[in-house]
């Protein structure tokens, strides 16, 4: 009668000595190895088997003592198996662009380098590998970072992995290595962009850009109403960003609040000339046809490869032009925190990035340097006149004046002790 195995059943026997398997293992005759049976959670809720086979019964030993540990059984599924099941969730749960970031990163780097890896053979040292062969700069390799430990995180919170080794790696610094003071425009460099820009609706969109600081798609999403002409201010409440298949999807800004911004005398002609004839829902930068502008089709529109030649920047970005405004914003005098509200900053220290104030900190640390050794020199010179004076009055002494003080020193031939005096230069 078939039924559960017992200890005399051939399987659970190990032909090679003759003596009873331990609990969890059997011999597979028909493959001619030893196998172990674990059983879990399962992805889809409720209880998982999961099977293994191994040619001698030192490494079923070895398997089944990590799997009774605590192991689960889904830890064996590869990362990129584990990507195609929890994905939507993530997607979910960060916004648009975000989730388009993470897209590239899992397919440029992350699946090529570790997607065929088991969930619980992935470690820290290996991520930290992999990371040396991913393209681009710090971003791009923070946001593969980024969509790892997500992955992991899901999996760990699963119990499907004991830790996520991506937080024991170091994320890449974010710091630019040339300062975003050095990119910035200068007066005369916004003057000619702006100029070699034909007169309608991509100029008034750049100068929006480089007179506000708003991020471009913050600028895309801007409505007439948004714009208050008679306090000359210009509320900042909603962006615009590519969704994963492309598409402008509108939602609040990046910091996620609100935020208001001078309308200065500047663009003041560009956005009057912008909102003239359009109601308060109606978009204040649109396109020729009416349509949404993008940085991308706006770059497409002013020949943005030969325009930045023009003007001697070569390497300026979109995103410079926000360094811009922030740049000229401390120049003028206006203070970090105002700064950074205006530019919807997360951290003052993000904001500080754009003040000139330490770049001259060596000439005036040097300065005040030599300002304190200069006074050390001359009072260290008044300091060694004196003793000179006292020496001249050794030499002129009288010679009873001589006498008296030898005799102060002596009585009956014994050496007095003299009072103490104290060192030259401090007082007495």
């Amino acid at each position: 009668m078939a039924g559960r195995p017992t200890k005399d059943t051939p399987s659970r026997v190990d032909p090679r000595t003759g003596r009873p398997l331990p609990e969890g293992i059997r011999w597979r005759a028909d493959r001619q190895r030893y196998q172990i049976r674990v059983v879990g959670p399962s992805v889809e809720g409720g209880a998982a088997e999961r099977s293994r086979t191994f040619l001698t019964l030192a490494e079923a030993k070895r398997e089944l003592a990590k799997m009774v540990a605590g192991r689960n059984p889904n830890g064996s599924m590869t990362l990129d198996q584990w990507y195609e099941k929890y994905w939507p969730a993530i997607e979910s749960s960060i916004r648009p662009a975000t989730a388009r970031s993470y897209g590239v990163a899992w397919r440029l780097r992350v699946k090529p380098s570790l997607g065929r890896h088991r969930l619980d053979e992935i470690t820290s040292p290996m991520i930290e590998s992999a990371m040396v062969a991913w393209s681009g700069g710090a971003s791009a390799k923070n946001d593969a970072l980024a969509v790892l430990s997500r992955l992991l995180d899901g999996a760990r919170r699963s119990r499907f992995i004991d830790y996520n080794p991506a937080r024991e790696v170091k994320r890449p610094s974010m710091r630019e290595s040339i300062s975003p003071v050095s990119r910035a425009l200068t007066i005369e460099q916004i003057t000619a962009m702006l100029e070699l820009i034909p007169d309608g609706v991509y100029r008034r969109y750049f100068a929006a850009l480089v007179f506000t600081g708003m991020r471009a798609g913050e600028a895309t999403a801007l409505r007439v109403g948004d714009v208050d002409f008679g306090r000359g201010v210009i509320r900042v409440s909603r962006s615009l960003s590519p969704g994963m298949r492309g598409e402008l999807i509108e939602q609040s800004p990046k910091s996620h609040k609100s935020r208001d911004v001078p309308l200065i005398d500047a663009l003041r002609p560009y956005a009057e000339a912008a909102a003239r004839g359009k109601r308060g829902s109606d978009l204040l930068f649109d396109g020729v046809d009416g349509g949404r502008l993008t940085n991308h089709n706006a770059r497409r529109a002013v020949n943005w490869e030969e325009l930045r030649e023009a003007i001697g920047r070569p390497d300026l970005r979109i995103h410079d032009l926000r360094h811009t405004f922030a740049t000229i914003l401390f120049d003028a005098g206006a203070t970090a925190p105002d700064v950074q509200a205006t530019l919807g900053h997360s951290s003052l220290q993000v904001t500080e990035r754009y003040s000139r104030a330490r770049e001259g900190v060596a000439l005036r640390a040097g300065a005040a340097l030599n300002d304190a050794l200069k006074r050390a020199d001359e009072s260290a010179g008044e300091g060694a006149a004196k003793p000179a004076v006292r020496n001249t009055a050794k030499k002129t002494a009288s010679k009873p004046e001589m006498a008296q003080r030898r005799t102060r020193r002596t009585v009956n031939g014994t050496l007095m002790a003299q009072p103490h005096r104290p060192p030259r230069g401090f007082p007495r």
